[in-house]
Parts: C-alpha cells; structure tokens; sequence
C-alpha cells in the first residue's frame, strides 16, 4: 500500500520502481542486503519512513555520513542559502566557505597536533584517499608501497583497494599499483587465548618492529637506513572491519616504530571522524600525531559530495606539492565547504564533545544488558556512538553470520512493534566474520530513542532465534 506524499507531485508505485531498478539500473554501484531491496521515502531525525510511512529507527546513519541526523534544519538551511547565493563555480576559483573550511581544518590541528598545515578537497573518501597515496608517494621520491592492517578498509577505486585488506574488491581488476603489506590488528574480542588485550597489542606491534631487525626481514636496508615501504594507512577505530577498538596503548606504541623508521602515519577518519567517538578525529583518543588526515561522509551531513585530507606543511605546501598535483571539476563545489564550516561550528558550539560520550554509555550499558540476556551476543565494545555487538552462535564466539542476517532482515520488513503500532530497525553488518552490528546512531540521538533500541534489538533477536 502507497501511502507517501510528503508534498511530492508524483509518487510511483514500489513495485514499479524495482521493475525499473531490475531492468535499468547497474546492480555494481550498491549492494542490496534484502530482497526485494528496501525503498525509502523520507527522513527525519533518527528515522527513515517507507512508502506505507512505517518509521524506521536508523542505528547506521549511511555509514555514518548523516552523524546530524536526517532533515537537520540547521545544515538544510545552510544548504538552501548557498544555493541562492552561490551554488557553484569552477574549482580553480575561490569563494569564501572553500577558504574559511581549510584555514578551519588547519587551524584546529595546528591547536591539537602543534603542526603546520594545509587542507586539500576532493568529492569522496575513496578520492581523498587517492589524493593522499599521490601526496605520500611524491613526498617519499617515489616510494609506492605501504602498510596498512588486516580488516582495514580505505575504499574501492583501483588505488584505495590496493589498502584495503579484502581481496574480493581487487579480485577482478587486477593491481593498479602494488598491494600494500597487511598487518594484524589488536581485535581484543579475538586476540590469542592466554594473552589480555594490552599483551596483544604489544605481540602485532613487535612483530611489525620485527620486520626492522635485520635487511632479511624484507623491508629496511640498514646500510642506508632507509624503508622500503612509506607509510603506514590505519583506522583508529576499524569501519568495515566491525568498529573493533584497539587498547589504549596500541597507537603510542606502533607511532614509536613508525618515527624511528621514517615511516608517515596516514590516518584514515572517513567514518570516524566529526565526533562519531566524541572527538573531531577518533586518532585524538589515543594521543599520536598523524601526518595527514583523511576525512569525508559527515563533513557535510551526507547532503553534497565533499571529502578532503589534512596534512603537514611540509608534505604539502605548494613547493613540494604544486597546482594541479590533483583535479576534480566538483572538489571544492560551494555546496559542500558551506555545509562543511557549518557542521564543524555546530559540533563544537553544541560540544558533541561532551554529549557523546555520555549517549554512547547508555547506549553501551543497554547492550551489556542484552548481552546477560541473550548469550549469542559474544561482545560489546564501543568508543562514543561508534558501537559493536558481535552475533556469535549459543558458545558465544564462533561467528553466526546466518543469525545476523536473520535480525537484518527482519528489522527491515517493519515488522517490530511499538506501543501498538509497527516499527522497523535499520542496522548495518560489518566484522570480519560478517556477524557484527555496528553501530552509528545520529549523534543527537534521545536517551528515550536509545532506550528503544535497546528494547527493538531484544525484540528482534528474539524473534531471529525462534524463526
């Protein structure tokens, strides 16, 4: 039944739309997680609406694209006046929002990481990390390997897979460039029996300092002290991989090896950033400097394509790093440096800071309770509104990706109640195993909608077991 209208001249038919999408449209640009694939009419706040106008509860926010949530009158007014003021211009011109975002950027770092540096756009993740393998690459002469972990993800274009620890996104394109040296990362729920968190994190960061003994461990030649590979791309917090959050420690001590070898520490935020974890940049909780930032997804709330980098003053300033070292026609568009100013004066003008830890210990105190209820829960973690829970068969460890597809699909039929009336439950799956619920709720969640969440997970856990 088609009952939307949301003032929309022309509403047609759900399954019309399908027809069309089955016939007409490329299946390689998404991933449909249910079938037939879910349509969406209208957001707003924590919810999104179908065509039957069932409310939703979105506990992913597009991955963590829309940290402010759906139709924030705010960012949406901001977008409205820039586009009758100045809603484009070719990107070898200035405006002022493109200057005021950048010097923003900078002057924030500069204030944390006590460096100099410069703010270069892009219009994606993927692309941002692109330009910041040519900014790498140029300023080590060349170099063109690097490191990155295991359940790393840092995108799918030809280079940004090369990072990215799943082989399934090279696997029919081939190498464009070579495939970086993938690491462990200290997953604490799967570390190595016998050991704690902390011992093994200090195991994956000596066995990456192993690789530095001697020039038969393949990676440094100690003649001229120099490394093969030049730099190191990490998640703070791992996205794709299933929000796993290393112990404290690990940073600090994996930053130690990178500075005695000269290697850069490029630090991927996409998903972490703009206080997803509390802070700005998720790498702030561990207390390391990076040499560049990589940010994108909620610097604009997900209303307009912007994403960009930071980096050192001197990897980057226009000596070393000239014009056109990087072009896109829509990089520095209008649209998206006003939203982005914008997001970054609400995050500290409403102290995200201090709100979000605060929601995302409730959130993780109502999982911890599931988890007493329901022993398939075998982990909860989390750092801010960046939450995990990891679906594991009645042992309580060994992955149950079937269980979790179950709870997917069921929150997405709109079949949960609440308070009599019929509620659906948006979540995303992440993990290595593909059993994790990661979690990215809008940053200006309610207590009372967490609560909900909590009682809709149990809800529907149940009914994924029974069925």
């Amino acid at each position: 039944m088609n009952v939307f209208d949301k003032n929309a001249s022309v509403v047609i038919d759900d399954a019309e739309l399908l027809a069309d999408e089955a016939k007409y449209s490329s299946f390689g640009d998404t991933v449909h997680y249910v079938d037939p694939p879910k349509i969406f009419r209208h957001g707003e706040g924590s919810y999104m609406f179908d065509t039957a106008g069932t409310p939703f509860l979105d506990l992913q926010m597009w991955y963590s694209a829309v940290n402010f949530g759906y139709g924030n009158k705010r960012l949406n007014d901001t977008l409205k006046r820039q586009i009758d003021l100045l809603p484009q211009v070719a990107s070898q011109y200035l405006h002022q929002t493109r200057i005021e975002l950048a010097k923003t950027v900078a002057l924030d770092a500069k204030k944390k990481f006590g460096l100099d540096g410069r703010v270069h756009f892009n219009v994606g993740g993927a692309q941002a990390i692109e330009d910041s393998l040519k900014l790498v690459r140029n300023y080590k002469n060349g170099k063109s390997l690097m490191f990155a972990f295991e359940g790393g993800y840092h995108g799918r274009t030809l280079g940004a897979s090369s990072i990215t620890s799943s082989y399934r996104y090279r696997r029919r394109f081939g190498h464009f460039g070579e495939r970086a040296m993938f690491l462990p990362f200290p997953y604490p729920f799967r570390r190595p029996k016998g050991m704690t968190a902390e011992e093994y994190s200090d195991a994956c960061v000596n066995q990456f300092a192993r690789l530095f003994e001697t020039e038969y461990n393949g990676v440094w030649d100690p003649k001229t002290n120099q490394c093969e590979y030049a730099a190191f791309y990490v998640e703070p917090i791992q996205g794709t991989g299933g929000y796993v959050v290393p112990p404290m420690n690990f940073f600090k001590d994996l930053k130690k090896v990178l500075d005695q070898y000269g290697i850069l520490l490029v630090v991927d935020e996409i998903q972490m950033g703009f206080w997803r974890t509390g802070k700005l940049w998720s790498i702030e909780h561990f207390g390391v400097t990076p040499d560049v930032i990589v940010f994108g997804k909620a610097l604009t709330n997900g209303l307009n394509p912007l994403s960009g980098l930071w980096a050192r003053e001197e990897m980057i300033n226009p000596t070393i790093f000239p014009p056109g070292s990087t072009h896109s026609t829509f990089n520095s568009n209008p649209l998206g440096t006003a939203l982005g100013l914008e997001v970054i004066k609400m995050g500290y003008e409403l102290d995200y800071e201090k709100t979000v830890p605060v929601k995302g210990a409730h959130f993780l105190e109502g999982l911890r309770g599931l988890q007493k209820k329901h022993k398939e829960i075998g982990d909860v973690d989390g750092l801010g509104l960046a939450l995990r829970a990891e679906i594991c068969t009645d042992d309580g460890f060994t992955p149950n990706k079937a269980l979790l597809d179950k709870m997917v699909d069921i929150g997405l039929a709109g079949d949960l109640t609440h308070n009599g009336k019929k509620i659906g439950l948006v979540l995303d799956v992440g993990g290595w195993y593909k059993n994790v619920i990661t979690f990215a709720p809008s940053l200006d969640i309610t207590h009372e909608e967490i609560d909900l969440a909590i009682s809709l997970l149990d809800q529907l856990l149940t009914k994924a077991k029974k069925g």
